[in-house]
């Protein structure tokens, strides 16, 4: 097992090294915060392990890194009253942006913004509006980098149709077979729908949506809100940043923060917030109306109900392959965690027409 503390003295922190210590409760890389006592007192910065499993370039998530960092660094300088911050990367002692321990894994570190706070679920409309505008203010900052400049760092990432064919042929002979009454569900529900996985894609192929920077994981975990003021200030873990669609941004924002009852509960507390989903556009849709089609409006329902039912779908596909993605913390939570995504995938259809009269409301003139 590598020490995470001997990989802290191969970075080039500030000063001494006090602390190293487990850090947050992430589903794929290891996190660890670390404590420095310099010349401006006492600094915490993030060091992770990306996951060779998830990642298997990870000096691609750096180069995305460091492309995005040079691409968004001098529009927020420009702009000193805006409060939004991006983690820096702190450079190893030999001047790289990461280093790799002796079994070949790729750490790397960052620094820490102070003063936030992340949330499992969303505390009031308020909050859900800032969500929305965060993750608006994020795609307004990234939609003129040009797409070539970044690695597809997880080919496939979020294309459903991809996750269809992997449970198709995980199901002819799966490591874990299972027909527990949960498993069966799933396999019931991903039939009745799996003739809709591929409504985003054709839309991108048809012309209709296009290609674009995304964050990738823009769930509600991943946005930090001020302390001081509750005004979401970041985007963090952005190692999915890549090519792809705004839907799979926008579908994954709404589904994980209009799920108020959170993503480990029994499946009677989930179901689709619509105050949430309006304080979202509400949030959201300003701030990208420059570059937004008609067509971009259009998908914004399918997008929520699809990345519901995917997600649901890699749930099910891990709890079937033996957990090999997700990390569990108890036997069988990553079939739960499928069920509760689709019983939110069946509260978002519930909704469809108040959901589209939401996003008709919302949309600019």
């Amino acid at each position: 097992m590598t020490d995470p503390a001997a990989i802290a003295r191969q970075f080039a922190f500030p000063g001494e090294i006090l602390s190293v210590d487990e850090y947050g409760n992430g589903n794929v890389n290891d996190t660890y915060l670390v404590r420095v006592a310099g010349d401006q007192g006492t600094q915490d910065f993030i060091l992770q392990r990306l996951s060779p499993a998830v990642f298997p370039k990870p000096e691609q998530i750096m180069h995305n890194l460091r492309v995005l960092d040079n691409h968004v660094r001098p529009k927020l300088l420009a702009d000193p009253n805006q409060r939004w911050e991006l983690p820096r990367i702190i450079p190893s002692r030999s001047g790289a942006d990461y280093c790799r321990d002796a079994n070949g894994a790729v750490w790397r570190a960052q620094t820490f913004i102070a003063d936030t706070e992340t949330f499992d679920t969303i505390a009031s409309v308020a909050q859900a509006e800032e969500a929305g505008r965060a993750l608006g203010f994020f795609h307004a900052l990234i939609h003129d980098l040009p797409t070539h400049l970044l690695h597809d760092t997880l080919p496939g990432f979020h294309v459903t149709p991809g996750y269809l064919a992997a449970y198709e042929a995980l199901t002819a002979s799966p490591p874990r077979p299972d027909q527990s009454e949960q498993a069966l569900f799933c396999q019931q529900f991903i039939a009745e729908r799996k003739e809709t996985a591929e409504v985003l894609e054709a839309a991108r192929l048809r012309g209709e949506l296009h290609s674009c920077p995304i964050h990738g994981d823009p769930k509600l975990a991943n946005i930090l809100f001020s302390r001081n003021t509750g005004q979401a200030i970041s985007l963090i873990d952005l190692d999915t940043v890549k090519p792809g669609l705004l839907h799979y941004d926008i579908g994954d924002c709404l589904r994980s923060c209009c799920n108020a009852a959170g993503e480990d509960v029994p499946l009677s507390e989930v179901s689709f917030n619509l105050a949430y989903c309006a304080a979202i556009l509400r949030g959201y849709l300003p701030q990208i109306a420059p570059f937004f089609s008609v067509a971009d409006y259009r998908y914004i329902y399918d997008a929520v109900r699809l990345i519901a039912f995917e997600l649901g779908l890699r749930f099910f596909n891990d709890h079937l392959a033996g957990d090999v993605y997700f990390r569990i913390r108890r036997p069988g939570q990553n079939l739960h965690r499928a069920t509760v995504q689709f019983a939110l995938c069946q509260s978002i259809e519930a909704q469809e027409t108040e959901i589209k009269n939401i996003v008709r409301d919302c949309q600019k003139p």
